[in-house]
């Protein structure tokens, strides 16, 4: 990830249906908003130049998924610098700033604000084998959310509905078999994918569904360049707690990839049972006092 010295930025606060924009330019904004599509788009790009000139500001947008990454997309494929920040980072420096206003206008002042303070990395969009296999990845989430409604309803259904609960299961059931399919043919068919997934399930403990989500989490588009960084990412770095002479407990931060921390666990479990090296690890912390899940 990139990062430069941008004097003029434009902060982006994104809706499903539109967009406000706010460009801080000369310690002044310009505001207006476009309509979340591709002629919204177009328009966008042509009211920033006609303001910048030839200045390329940065655009800076909350990491909102689906809403954001179109326009995120458009603009780094026309050249323009975006960066995608966590929404727990505006959140904290609005509250930094004891910020009132909760407006579309003001929230894309706000943003406009923090990328001239923070100056945020560039964002690297996922290449295309990595986005088709994170849409796959999250389909099996979403079918194991539903399956898991239909099942707990089952247990407590009428007679008169329980046929009816059981065909959703079974149609539920033959999706999530396919898109496991479909992840698995889609791997694959990418040399690059298949190569870095043979490697990680010869890791004791790592299985199928789990080397997926590391496929995601360690894709080359992050830069992550070391281990810490990817402790960070999945929200596994210890927090200390610790002022004076007091010392609270440690845990873990849980800021970042909940569903990466998710799909560790059971490996987790399974190398400690299996991976020798693993075992030793933990080995070592239990004699040292820490839990089962430390």
């Amino acid at each position: 990830m990139i990062k430069r010295d941008f004097n003029i930025v434009i902060g982006v606060d994104i809706a499903k249906k539109k967009f406000d924009v706010a460009c801080l330019l000369e310690g002044k904004f310009k505001h207006k908003v476009f309509t979340n599509d591709a002629v919204g788009f177009a328009d966008f790009v042509a009211w920033f130049l006609s303001l910048c000139g030839d200045a390329n500001p940065l655009i800076c947008m909350e990491a909102t998924g689906s809403y954001s990454l179109p326009l995120a997309d458009y603009l780094v494929n026309h050249g323009f610098p975006v960066s995608l920040v966590n929404p727990a980072k505006i959140h904290a420096f609005a509250k930094s700033e004891l910020s009132r206003a909760k407006t579309d206008k003001a929230d894309a002042k706000l943003i406009a604000r923090y990328a001239l303070m923070t100056q945020p990395p560039l964002w690297t969009p996922p290449p295309a084998n990595i986005r088709e296999l994170q849409g796959l990845v999250r389909r099996v989430e979403h079918l194991l959310e539903m399956i898991q409604m239909e099942q707990n309803r089952l247990e407590s259904a009428d007679a008169s509905t329980q046929l009816s609960i059981t065909h959703v299961l079974n149609t539920l059931e033959t999706e999530l078999k396919s898109t496991r399919k479909a992840i698995k043919n889609h791997i694959n068919n990418n040399p690059d994918l298949k190569q870095r997934r043979d490697l990680l399930e010869t890791i004791p403990g790592i299985g199928k569904a789990c080397s997926a989500h590391l496929l995601l989490a360690l894709s080359e588009h992050h830069g992550f360049t070391h281990a810490k960084q990817v402790v960070a990412f999945a929200g596994l770095a210890p927090v200390l707690r610790e002022s004076g002479q007091w010392r609270g407990n440690t845990h873990i931060s849980k800021t970042g990839d909940s569903a990466l921390r998710k799909v560790l666990y059971m490996p987790a479990l399974c190398a400690k049972r299996y991976n020798p090296v693993i075992l030793v690890f933990w080995n070592r912390l239990h004699r040292n006092g820490k839990n089962g899940k430390a």
